[in-house]
């Protein structure tokens, strides 16, 4: 994980980040869905994310961009299920070829901490019932199920939540 260093995306970056983001959904068989091609492009739209949270990528030392992820607010287009001292962690995505380095921590230790320099005093999530590996990750992060604030999609698919206080 040493070698891998996380910032917010520039301009030139966001193409890539989407077409990383889609690659690592498509790679575990998440965009087989009936919401698949509006997620897809959703996925894709790296530039709207950047504009409505912040767009978050992962750099291998040689420069290689390895992970992406988004962290939003309350009252962002983005956001599905923050509110009032929450942020919200979306679209976490490793490439496939980093994958068990440790990129999707890093990912994720980096928006927490952005988080709590913004003020907010609990991070969000929600994610597949599927995403287990994800789920993993983020209970030895610290993250704690959070049934209650669980939602089915408009496509019927389950999302599960998480929640870590700051």
């Amino acid at each position: 994980m040493s070698d891998i260093v996380v910032r917010p995306a520039r301009p030139e970056e966001w193409s890539a980040a989407g077409e990383l983001t889609v690659a690592a959904y498509r790679a575990n068989g998440y965009l087989d869905d009936a919401d698949g091609k509006a997620y897809t492009r959703s996925l894709r739209d790296a530039a709207r994310r950047a504009e409505h949270g912040t767009l978050l990528v992962a750099v291998a030392a040689d420069g290689d961009l390895v992970g992406t992820a988004t962290l939003v607010e309350p009252g962002s287009v983005l956001a599905e299920m923050c509110g009032d001292g929450e942020a919200e962690l979306r679209m976490v995505a490793v490439a496939p070829h980093a994958r068990r380095r440790g990129v999707g921590e890093a990912l994720t230790r980096a928006a927490l901490d952005l988080a709590a320099e913004r003020g907010a005093t609990r991070m969000v999530l929600c994610s597949l019932d599927i995403m287990t590996t994800a789920h993993r990750l983020y209970e030895r992060l610290g993250f704690q199920r959070v049934p209650a604030r669980d939602w089915y999609t408009d496509g019927g698919l389950l999302l599960v939540a998480f929640t870590k206080e700051l």
